[in-house]
């Protein structure tokens, strides 16, 4: 039997979302959200029953239309014509993981009762999200701005029985899957399409879901940066308590604190022919990824403020008998967030791939390449390539998005954030960074092939042996596409304990 996860005022938590991500459940609307939900939408249609005064986006057109006054006979069209004008996206569709998330953020922000929306069009919300309907989503046309415009269009379009759905798996027309399921349209109502279509919460979807994925990824920078240097013979001193403790960033703390954990039993210490120093790539590890450690939490702080915002406009405040139009779907702290994330995570790729070069240049007492019979062999020669093609692209990719800015809407929105685009490319970021993670890992592995008497710490030697069980070590040239990929899909299948992401 599926778990009830209640969408109240209480905070969403990232470790909510989290659980929610692995475990099957339902949402059901809390009685205080019904509540809340229903006291707002009657304000609103009493305020408009009473006062003919033009009201943004309620009884106007949109954006620089706002001064055009609607009929009153008018406003629900107005509001379908606004999802339909607006479901303009294009390019790659966005996965369904993040659909669902931007579903589940979407209920949570319209559930504190300030949107003036229907209690029946955010239960058909609740509705797709049991079901398992996620509406077909496009990842271009943001600008970050008023709102996700475009791509929260094509999530509500389905709410007219119209656009495209993934249903159970299976793609479908909303129009077929209503008669499917016996629903009829939703008929939006005055400011429901406006509820539905401003708010940040493709931006803040994408958001959590790269927070998530970064904090395992980070993990693995740790592990991986540990078992090089090990095989690396590096030396262990960088790493002592006292070091960290006259610097005391919190990120560099922890990530010292986390490799002297993983060092325990090792026998690395003792291992002669060390260099005074290590290249900064392995001296550096706490420095480095503790920068992005403290990254990580700058965005967490960011984001768990976002997904419990009300972000659409204008928000209706029942107990002040205001109507207010405004800004807070500028997506301005998600885009500098979103672009501070991918940097901080790119340089995690950035940092292990100089591991990996150091690796297979011959240093060491390691052979170059680290293979035998090198020249006949070519060994991980080219999977360093790979490693070094990929952050290449990862340092365009972490340019920021939130520096540019494009007028749009005949000059009415004049300042945009671009969020959308900075969230986009983070994810992209997250996926290369995982696979110059797996080279590193790959190649730690076959160094340590090349030590066969050092004794490693507990985790780390059942850790090599599991992995090598996924990847045999190389004796002699093979297609290293095959090994690559099963590096990458042991770190994305490793179940990690999540008390230890933190």
């Amino acid at each position: 039997m599926n778990s009830v996860h209640y969408i109240s005022s209480e905070p969403l938590l990232l470790g909510d979302i989290q659980v929610l991500m692995t475990q099957p459940h339902v949402l059901e609307l809390s009685a205080s959200a019904v509540e809340s939900i229903q006291n707002n939408y009657d304000f609103l249609h009493q305020k408009l029953s009473q006062n003919q005064e033009p009201i943004y986006g309620i009884n106007t057109g949109f954006g620089s239309l706002c001064n055009t006054v609607i009929d009153s006979e008018h406003l629900s069209q107005l509001q379908i014509n606004l999802v339909r004008s607006h479901a303009c996206g294009m390019g790659e569709e966005v996965p369904t993981e993040i659909v669902r998330l931007m579903l589940l953020l979407k209920i949570q922000s319209l559930s504190y009762g300030y949107s003036g929306i229907a209690l029946s069009t955010v239960q058909r919300l609740v509705d797709f999200y049991n079901h398992d309907v996620l509406p077909v989503v496009y990842q271009q046309g943001s600008l970050g701005a008023s709102g996700d415009l475009a791509p929260l269009a094509h999530l509500a379009l389905p709410l007219l029985a119209e656009g495209l759905v993934d249903y159970k798996g299976q793609r479908t027309e909303a129009a077929e899957l209503h008669k499917h399921l016996g629903w009829n349209p939703i008929n939006l109502q005055a400011k429901e399409g406006l509820a539905l279509l401003n708010g940040t919460q493709f931006m803040s979807a994408y958001g959590v879901y790269c927070l998530l994925k970064a904090k395992k990824i980070d993990f693995w920078a740790d592990l991986v940066g540990t078992l090089s240097l090990e095989a690396f013979n590096g030396n262990v001193q960088p790493f002592e308590k006292l070091i960290h403790q006259i610097r005391p960033h919190q990120g560099q703390i922890n990530t010292a604190s986390r490799l002297r954990t993983w060092l325990e039993g090792s026998d690395l210490s003792a291992q002669p022919d060390k260099s005074v120093q290590d290249p900064y790539s392995f001296r550096c590890i706490p420095q480095v990824h503790g920068a992005t450690k403290d990254t990580l939490q700058f965005v967490s702080q960011t984001l768990a403020v976002e997904i419990n915002s009300v972000t659409d406009n204008p928000n209706v405040f029942v107990n002040d008998d205001e109507i207010i139009s405004a800004g807070n779907f500028h997506g301005q702290p998600l885009a500098l967030a979103m672009d501070y994330l991918g940097i901080a995570v790119a340089e995690l790729a950035n940092i292990s791939e100089r591991r990996t070069y150091q690796l297979i240049s011959g240093q060491r007492g390691l052979p170059a390449f680290l293979v035998s019979e090198p020249g006949l062999n070519s060994g991980l020669m080219i999977a360093q390539y790979t490693a070094a093609s990929i952050v290449s692209q990862n340092k365009q990719l972490a340019t920021p998005a939130s520096v540019d800015s494009i007028v749009s809407s005949n000059g009415q929105e004049d300042h945009v954030s671009m969020g959308a685009n900075a969230a986009t490319k983070c994810a992209k970021i997250m996926e290369n960074v995982e696979r110059v993670l797996a080279v590193e890992l790959m190649t730690a592995a076959q160094a340590l092939e090349f030590r066969e008497k050092r004794q490693l710490g507990s985790f780390l030697s059942g850790l090599l042996e599991t992995f090598r069980s996924h990847v045999p070590a190389l004796t002699h040239d093979r297609i290293l596409h095959d090994d690559m990929k099963a590096s990458l899909n042991f770190i994305k299948n490793f179940e990690i304990d999540t008390d230890l992401l933190d």
